[in-house]
């Protein structure tokens, strides 16, 4: 049985915006799940790889924009923790009017969202730039004909673990955006009448 009859009819913008959270939260939610989940498990097993190989703990010189990016992931999880959010706060519009959110609410769910997205957007960026700083100093650095030396420290070239963590930071940072755009659209959809 519905409780429709206790409930007052939902005004039309109220439903749309009530609809236009379901679907961006949910969108929003599962893009940055699973990309949060994959740049986890890679920064994971590039931190593995890193503490089991012999002679290249710590030495790396990627270790600055390693911790960014790992802070940008915990930025991460609370962001699409928040995308989740919009699919109940979308419920909640759908619901009984004393109950209800106001825009002004509803406005202040979506900064928080918004100014989650950006901090873990600029955490990781900075990782980036400091990744890739790192990884730029070392190909500049690269002497020709180094492999026939055998006095040449491999640890000074590009290793497949440091492209791994620009690849998991990557992954970040396009979760990130999606959190960005999906804040943003919905705040126009808030205002939209």
């Amino acid at each position: 049985m519905s409780n429709q009859s206790d409930a007052s009819p939902l005004p039309t913008p109220v439903r749309r915006v009530a609809f236009a959270l379901r679907r961006a939260g949910w969108i929003s939610f599962w893009v940055q799940l699973v990309l949060a989940v994959v740049s986890g498990i890679i920064l994971l097993f590039a931190i593995l790889v890193a503490s089991q190989t012999p002679g290249q703990g710590g030495s790396s010189g990627v270790e600055g924009g390693l911790f960014l990016a790992l802070a940008g992931l915990g930025v991460l999880g609370f962001s699409t923790y928040r995308a989740f959010y919009h699919t109940r706060l979308s419920q909640q519009l759908r619901g009984p009017t004393p109950g209800r959110p106001s825009r002004g609410e509803t406005m202040k769910q979506m900064r928080v969202s918004l100014i989650s997205n950006m901090v873990g957007m600029v955490l990781t960026l900075l990782g980036a730039e400091a990744i890739s700083g790192i990884l730029l100093a070392k190909a500049i650095s690269q002497p020709r004909g180094a492999f026939l030396d055998a006095s040449v420290n491999l640890r000074d070239f590009i290793q497949p673990l440091d492209i791994f963590i620009v690849l998991a930071n990557t992954h970040a940072i396009v979760a990130h955006f999606v959190g960005i755009v999906s804040a943003i659209w919905l705040i126009e959809q808030i205002y939209k009448d």
